[in-house]
């Protein structure tokens, strides 16, 4: 049975986990919306990531004989002003969630819930490779700055890479 103080962390998690791919979405319409189908097709991608991530929490608990408590989500930003805004949200939002996460394996540690704090490792991996790629493609954004050429081309390439991922 697990710890009713990790449980209750972990669906605070289950719910973060799901509001990223709920901002993602928004994101993805904000792309749509703009004509960038290889950004809304990248966004989309990692909408249904975070719904991975978040099923993996979910089955964690049901493995744990814990209870699983689907929290309402906030309603995510639904207006950005430009590429590069979206993309500045996307990596404030990995890295809030890299925060969480790191609380959270602290908190299982603590507690000695050495099987939570294994499991965690997984999302902290995970995390270096989320905020890396965003990092990345915001790093381009800022390089492209007002080319709508160099932004046809990013466009295609996260399209294809998408794609390419699926």
């Amino acid at each position: 049975m697990i710890d009713p103080k990790i449980q209750s962390a972990l669906n605070d998690h289950l719910q973060a986990e799901l509001s990223s791919a709920y901002l993602y979405l928004a994101m993805a319409a904000h792309f749509e919306a703009a004509n960038l189908q290889g950004s809304a097709q990248w966004m989309r991608r990692q909408a249904r990531e975070e719904l991975g991530h978040a099923m993996k929490v979910f089955d964690y608990l049901a493995d744990r004989n814990g209870r699983v408590e689907l929290k309402a989500l906030p309603q995510p930003q639904g207006q950005f002003g430009s590429t590069l805004e979206v993309w500045k949200a996307a990596l404030a939002n990995e890295e809030k969630v890299s925060k969480l996460i790191g609380d959270l394996s602290a908190r299982a540690r603590d507690a000695g819930d050495h099987a939570t704090h294994a499991m965690l490792q997984w999302f902290v991996t995970e995390q270096v490779e989320e905020e890396k790629t965003v990092q990345t493609i915001l790093e381009q954004v800022k390089q492209i700055g007002e080319s709508s050429t160099a932004m046809f081309f990013l466009d295609r390439h996260l399209g294809k890479e998408a794609a390419e991922s699926e």
